[in-house]
């Protein structure tokens, strides 16, 4: 069905790119605001790819999936982006702790998960935030992800494996602030 948007929009058809964008904006937004850490910044990028997926979208040959296509777009002008504000996009896991236990996260409501992995998130840096986005909630294989990202598979499994144990660390550090404000 996404095939008969694409060649719509190919020949013109605004209303089918409409759909295109419902389609992927979320997700969208999702990996850039994971890169650039600012949601005012990451709107400017989904802005931006979609502009972009657009203007070359007769350049989609279907070799792989659009979103994969899409979302390769949105990563670039995200790290473009994240380095032309300044922003620290990659980190070093020299603080990354021992893994903790996940008790306290079985405790917390639907809604209070949602916002502590966001918060997490949005602290971690951006390749690892990124990839377990696209690995978790995106449910990309990881050779999927190779295409979308352009890493090698070993740095992804290598990134997945840092970007989890710095979320439980991020995770604990938040908890305990959480913790101390309301006491």
């Amino acid at each position: 069905m996404e095939d008969i948007y694409i060649e719509k929009v190919k020949n013109g058809d605004v209303e089918a790119f409409r759909f295109i964008i419902r389609q992927y904006q979320n997700m969208a937004y999702s990996v850039a605001v994971s890169v650039v850490k600012n949601e005012f910044l990451a709107q400017e990028v989904v802005q931006e790819a979609f502009l972009n997926i657009y203007q070359n979208i007769k350049q989609f040959r279907g070799d792989s999936k659009f979103s994969t296509w899409l979302y390769r777009i949105v990563i670039n002008k995200a790290f473009r982006i994240a380095e032309k504000e300044g922003k620290h996009t990659f980190d070093s896991i020299d603080t990354i702790g021992e893994e903790q236990d996940d008790t306290v996260m079985d405790e917390l409501s639907s809604d209070e998960r949602k916002y502590f992995i966001n918060e997490v998130l949005m602290r971690m840096p951006a390749n690892e935030s990124l990839a377990l986005r696209l690995f978790y909630l995106q449910e990309m294989a990881m050779n999927e992800m190779q295409e979308v990202t352009g890493w090698s598979l070993s740095n992804i499994k290598v990134i997945l494996h840092r970007a989890r144990k710095r979320f439980q660390v991020e995770l604990e550090i938040i908890l305990k602030t959480e913790a101390k404000s309301i006491l």
